[in-house]
């Protein structure tokens, strides 16, 4: 958050100074000519600024995410690019016209006081409302590129204040600032920024197939590069330095970068060194102009012209935003049952429709709009019971649509196919069905069978070294059992009452770690590094033994949901920052950072089984997964030292900041996974 936040941070600091400085010399000139009458039309050109600033920063928000990706993606790298000429075109201005800052206004303020309340008002709101569009647009860029929107927000912000304090001091005389230096300084790194800016519209205007080149990558650093680190963040951050950049964005970097600051540069050679700090004291000194008459009474209410000049962008806004965001096209009704489904559906026009899917069958349904030569899902309904209408809304585009309808007792029926014309931009997800899993399924069964079996013997040893009294010896042995009944997470949903008898945690019983239903692994541990002697855990220890044996031979007779396979990838990871980098499980061995290596070890191998369907689901998600858990992998290994872990709570606060920040990473990532890999009865 906090990296996404200086360049916007810089931007309001500039922005806000400039219409900052412009209406601290608006004002104290006013003041030194005696016309205070007319401050509040000063404001009210500030005020009428600084709405128009916001309700353009709604329209780029709203009409933007009215768009297919496609077109939000060609949308924000072409407003990347003007922003990008905004702020070029702002540095060069004011490095130019810092110096005679003071007098230009001066002599547009006299004029306008010679013209009448209107003229005050538009000089005032020209004056601020230029900066304010240049803000707003470079915020939304800023956030677009952050997929977030609080740290530029922030950044702004705290920038914006920051000139209002920096022009108060200004105006009251109790600081001076080499504005000439200032604006150099800070035009500099908005140079470099822009760069970056730059480089990320190009990106997005290739991932909207608008210009090629988008898999033309002059380097790819992603499996080397810790992509979560402090510097690689503040990296993307500000400078929108991917470890991933194509050509084309090499080249838009390196070109800006070399063109614009050498002239900027060059310029700044010939500026005469010297600042002047531009507005002045509000007091009338010896040989002040003349007082200039209060503006004549007017009939009109004060508040009229305040209230329009924020109500008018408004409006304005919101009627943009209306038309630019329609509500999905009022439908057909289409019916859904086992012998009629999909009758009344035409070929719809492009964009977002609401299909009205009545069910006039007599069973309860489920209805996918569908690709018929893939099965691939535009949108879905569950649960449609037989004489109710339900919407469906999806985005239709260029392509092939018909209507399939699965009754309750599983018989499909398939509606004609329409074609509609355009560009293909919906998004469809290919199904997948409990056969397709079947495979995975069975390689994931035999995995976890194997595990069992391993466990068991290594449960029965811990048991006899306890029997026997090696106590030191059943530590070690402990954790080796326990990492591996750990790395079989995505069996959990399957073992039944046995995976509480075996891994269960104390929470919630009444005598806690002394109750007698607190059983299984973390009972052991807690008696093995709290120095309880060897007969109180034998039996805990035999019955321990006793249950991965039960389970073991229960397990080939359980079922397995296949669809559990694609929710388990991302519940694995889940419980790791939940429990185990949080200590909550830990009973004293201090070993929660060897369990979540056993967890990344079977989210690893679940993953393997899901590969071939992922593969032609979503090609780009598994090379950054795959990124993601090397990267986390390396901060595991680095705690692990012989046979000995690192403690969770004896990390440093910088490792530990590291370790959740790549878990949370990973969880994100694998978060389409149960999405990609649902099972639909359409296919």
């Amino acid at each position: 958050m906090w990296d996404d936040a200086f360049p916007s941070f810089l931007i309001g600091l500039r922005e806000g100074l400039e219409a900052g400085l412009i209406v601290s010399v608006l004002v104290a000139t006013l003041v030194r000519a005696g016309a205070r009458s007319r401050l509040p039309q000063v404001w009210t050109g500030v005020l009428a600024a600084i709405a128009l600033s916001m309700s353009f920063g709604a329209v780029l928000t709203f009409t933007a995410a009215s768009l297919s990706t496609a077109a939000q993606e060609a949308f924000g790298g072409a407003l990347s690019l003007v922003a990008v000429a905004f702020v070029t075109a702002m540095v060069f201005w004011m490095r130019r016209s810092a110096r005679g800052l003071a007098g230009e206004i001066k002599e547009k303020v006299t004029e306008a006081l010679a013209m009448g309340a209107g003229v005050l008002v538009l000089t005032s709101f020209l004056a601020v409302g230029r900066e304010g569009l240049e803000t707003a647009l470079f915020l939304w860029t800023t956030a677009r590129a952050a997929n977030e929107s609080a740290g530029p927000m922030t950044g702004a912000g705290v920038g914006l204040v920051l000139a209002a304090l920096l022009c108060w001091g200004l105006y009251r005389r109790v600081l001076r600032i080499n504005l000439t230096r200032f604006f150099t300084v800070t035009g500099a790194v908005l140079v470099v920024i822009a760069a970056g800016v730059l480089g990320y519209g190009l990106r997005d205007l290739q991932e909207g197939a608008v210009l090629p080149g988008g898999t033309a990558y002059a380097f790819d650093l992603s499996g080397s590069v810790d992509a979560g680190s402090w510097y690689s963040t503040l990296l993307q951050g500000v400078l929108n330095l991917t470890p991933t950049i194509t050509w084309l964005q090499v080249a838009g970097y390196a070109g800006y970068l070399a063109v614009v600051m050498t002239l900027f540069v060059r310029g700044v050679r010939d500026v005469p060194g010297a600042g002047e700090t531009v507005a002045t004291t509000p007091s009338r000194p010896d040989g002040a102009p003349a007082a200039l008459p209060a503006a004549p009474a007017s009939a009109r209410p004060r508040w009229l012209l305040p209230v329009a000049v924020v109500a008018v962008p408004a409006l304005l806004a919101g009627l943009v935003v209306a038309l630019a965001h329609p509500k999905p096209a009022a439908g057909e009704t289409v019916a859904v049952s086992g012998t009629d489904c999909g009758r009344g559906f035409t070929a719809p026009e492009p964009g977002r429709q609401d299909f009205l899917m009545h069910n006039t069958g007599n069973q309860t349904s489920e209805v996918y709009l569908i690709d018929p030569s893939s099965n691939a899902v535009y949108g879905e309904i569950e649960g449609l019971a037989p004489g109710t209408t339900r919407d469906l809304v999806a985005t239709v585009a260029g392509g092939t649509y018909a209507w399939r309808c699965v009754p309750a007792d599983g018989r499909a029926a398939t509606s004609k196919a329409v074609r509609v014309g355009g560009a293909v931009g919906a998004h469809a997800v290919v199904p997948v069905s409990e056969r397709d899993l079947a495979a995975p399924l069975k390689a994931y069964r035999a995995y976890v069978d194997r595990g069992l079996a391993t466990l068991v013997t290594q449960t029965r040893k811990l048991s006899g070294d306890i029997r026997a009294g090696h106590l030191v010896t059943a530590r070690t042995d402990w954790l080796t059992a326990h990492r591996t009944y750990a790395s079989l997470g995505a069996a959990y949903g399957t073992f039944e009452d046995f995976d509480q008898k075996i891994d269960g945690r104390p929470d919630g019983l009444p005598g806690g770690v002394h109750d007698k239903a607190f059983t299984g692994f973390l009972r052991i541990e807690y008696g093995l590094w709290h120095e309880e002697p060897a007969a109180g855990l034998r039996g805990v220890a035999q019955q321990l033994a006793e249950d991965c044996a039960g389970l073991r031979k229960a397990f080939p007779h359980q079922h397995f949901d296949p669809s559990d396979l694609p929710l388990r990838a991302h519940e694995i990871v889940e419980n790791t920052l939940q429990f185990e980098l949080t200590g909550d499980t830990d009973q004293g061995s201090g070993t929660g950072l060897a369990t979540a290596d056993a967890n990344l070890a079977g989210t690893r191998e679940l993953l393997a089984v899901l590969r071939p369907l992922l593969t032609t689901r979503a090609p780009r998600l598994l090379p950054t997964v795959d990124a993601d858990i090397a990267r986390l992998q390396k901060l595991l290994d680095s705690a692990h030292h012989g046979t000995g872990w690192t403690p969770v709570d004896r990390l440093d606060r910088a490792a530990k900041a590291r370790l959740d920040g790549a878990t949370g990473q990973l969880l994100e990532d694998l978060s389409p996974v149960p999405d990609l890999l649902e099972v639909r009865k359409s296919a």
